[in-house]
């Protein structure tokens, strides 16, 4: 099957064609680190490497740039009237961000370029733009720069906007536009503003508006024209527009597909500093198992919303916890037979097909526990070989997927630790019911069962020995 996408330009799933066979280019909006990360930043984040874990599994080589933007209006505000330099302020958010992508598993990105290291390309676009009549220096010795938005019939094509529908822009003084559109590409300095955050350009001293420095970025990481442009779906306007926009007007062809995703709900409600109802990335992380948080937030297809509420990471633990204990409980059956380390890891057709549909994860994941359960069916019934198979396209899923509660990443010290001190108890207490029932002393057979029962531990009896799983 063809590997299809949903492109929000043109509204339509498409087949997957990359630019250059057996290559993806791949450009994410990246955080602005003004503050701390929350749960909506994470969800982007690991859609995009649900996407790249896929396209590499499928043979692609995937360049992933994902920039952090680490000028902006928001990180010199956030700054202004501390003891904290603003790029100081910016790093310590940006390692914040990074720590937490990290503790998610979430794959660093091929190339991850700071919006301060390509001024010069930024500043080089925007003459681009002001030499072929789409860009104009404001009247008012401001040293601002704008786009035309009139100049350009285009814009307004990704979300299918009306320029006469559409907002003023807000991201600079409208004193010296021609238009309320015209957005910044160049904000000339001000008074106000720390010198530090000011750099000379043929308009003046000044600093690149927002939108200019993904076009810059993604242009000089992937090339003038590339595959695939993902973000929130709440960057489509004004962000992205502006984005194709003064590409586009430059003669650079740009993206090829446009993919969005979806927001995260807390209770029915969009997250806002407004409502108080935001989840920071850090506290999300403390209720649960980080693998348990990469379970619930990458479970719901890329596009849609998710709305978080009380219950909804129990409901992902217990689903993983399905797919740990089968893992381990044919790891310990087949171990020592013909088939230990068997089956090959390569995913179901049916799982790669959900995948190639537009990534569709919960078709995905129901393959998954089906597999779960014949792999469960199989062990009661001793089908060693069916089991071996089983177990061996259940690694490779959650490989793809980035959930194997085998692999090494979610393998802490002190769970390790823990862990063999437990398996050793347990072991020890199987040991001396095995015992008991060899006296015939099942009374003491029995309380041993029940006390492990209690404890949550399920005794398995198999004809190479008892096994325990918690239940």
């Amino acid at each position: 099957m063809t590997l299809r996408l949903y492109d929000s330009k043109s509204q339509t799933l498409m087949d997957f064609e990359p630019v250059t066979p057996g290559h993806v280019g791949i450009y994410v909006c990246g955080p602005t680190v003004q503050s701390s990360p929350h749960i909506g930043h994470l969800r982007s984040a690991l859609v995009y490497d649900q996407w790249r874990r896929w396209l590499t599994y499928r043979g692609f080589n995937v360049t992933l740039v994902r920039n952090v933007t680490d000028i902006d209006d928001k990180i010199l505000d956030r700054a202004s009237g501390t003891i904290e330099q603003w790029w100081a302020l910016a790093y310590r958010y940006e390692l914040e961000f990074s720590a937490q992508y990290a503790r998610l598993g979430i794959l660093p990105p091929t190339y991850e370029p700071r919006a301060t290291a390509s001024v010069q390309q930024m500043q080089d676009l925007i003459s681009e733009l002001v030499e072929k009549g789409h860009a104009y220096p404001a009247d008012d010795a401001s040293g601002d720069v704008y786009f035309d938005t009139r100049s350009w019939p285009a814009y307004g094509d990704l979300t299918r906007q009306r320029p006469a529908d559409m907002v003023a822009a807000a991201d600079a003084d409208p004193r010296g536009k021609r238009d309320t559109r015209d957005f910044a590409l160049w904000k000339g300095t001000k008074p106000s503003e720390p010198a530090s955050a000011s750099w000379p350009s043929p308009w003046g001293a000044g600093r690149p508006g927002w939108h200019i420095e993904c076009s810059a970025m993604a242009s000089r990481y992937l090339g003038d024209q590339f595959d695939i442009h993902g973000g929130g779906l709440d960057l489509r306007f004004p962000h992205h527009e502006n984005e194709l926009a003064q590409s586009t007007a430059a003669g650079r062809p740009f993206a090829s597909y446009w993919v969005h995703n979806g927001l995260v709900n807390v209770t029915g409600q969009k997250m806002s500093k407004s409502l108080g109802n935001s989840i920071f990335a850090a506290e999300f992380l403390e209720y649960a198992a980080p693998l348990v948080v990469r379970y619930y937030l990458g479970s719901a297809h890329y596009r849609s919303t998710i709305d978080y509420h009380d219950g909804s990471l129990i409901e992902a633990e217990a689903a993983l916890e399905r797919i740990d204990v089968f893992l381990h409980r044919a790891e310990r059956r087949l171990a020592g037979t013909r088939f230990e380390g068997g089956g090959v890891e390569i995913v179901p057709a049916a799982f790669a097909v959900a995948m190639d549909d537009d990534l569709a994860i919960p078709q995905a994941l129901g393959v998954l526990h089906e597999h779960v359960r014949a792999g469960n069916a199989a062990l009661d019934s001793e089908d060693l070989a069916v089991a071996a198979t089983r177990r061996g396209e259940v690694f490779a899923m959650t490989e793809v997927l980035g959930i194997n509660p085998l692999s090494p990443e979610w393998q802490r010290d002190d769970d390790s630790r823990a862990a063999s001190a437990l398996d050793a108890l347990a072991r020890t207490l199987l040991e001396q019911r095995e015992a008991a029932r060899t006296t015939r002393d099942f009374g003491a057979a029995d309380r041993i069962r029940n006390d492990l029962a209690a404890a949550g531990i399920q005794i398995e009896d198999t004809p190479t020995g008892p096994n325990w799983s918690f239940e």
